[in-house]
C-alpha cells in the first residue's frame, strides 16, 4: 500500500467525490517544488498515491475540484485546494507509517484532518 492515501468527501452530495484529479510535491529546501505522484479518485472518492515511503519533509497535496464542480455545472469558489503537510517520521522501512490527508469538500468550503 502506498505510505499515502487520500478520500474526497463532497459534502454538499453527501457522497464521495469520484474523478479528482490530485497531485502530490515535495517541498524543496531553498524553494521550489518537486513532483512525487498524480492520480485521480476513484468511484468511492478513494487515491492511494505516491511510492511506499515519504522521507521526512515537507509535500502539498493538490486536489483539482474546480473541474470536479465544472463537470457537475456547479459554480465554486476554490479551483484548487492545496493541503501543505509535514513527515516528521516515516516509521520503519519494514512498517512506514500510514499517512491519510481526507477532503471534505464542496463549492464554497472545505475542510482537512490528519486521518488514520
Amino acid at each position: 500500500m502506498s505510505h499515502l492515501t487520500t478520500h474526497v468527501l463532497d459534502a454538499t452530495a453527501g457522497r464521495p467525490a469520484p474523478h479528482v484529479v490530485v497531485s502530490l510535491v515535495r517541498h524543496l529546501t531553498g524553494g521550489g517544488t518537486e513532483p512525487i505522484a498524480q492520480g485521480t479518485t476513484d468511484l468511492d472518492g478513494r487515491l492511494a498515491l505516491g511510492p511506499d515511503v515519504l522521507e521526512p519533509g515537507m509535500y502539498g497535496i493538490t486536489f483539482g475540484t474546480g473541474a470536479y464542480f465544472d463537470d457537475r455545472g456547479t459554480p465554486a469558489f476554490y479551483p484548487l485546494v492545496t493541503v501543505t503537510f509535514t513527515v516528521e517520521d516515516a516509521g520503519r522501512p519494514d512498517s512506514p507509517r500510514h499517512l491519510h490527508v481526507p477532503l471534505l469538500l464542496s463549492p464554497f468550503a472545505y475542510s482537512t484532518y490528519r486521518g488514520s
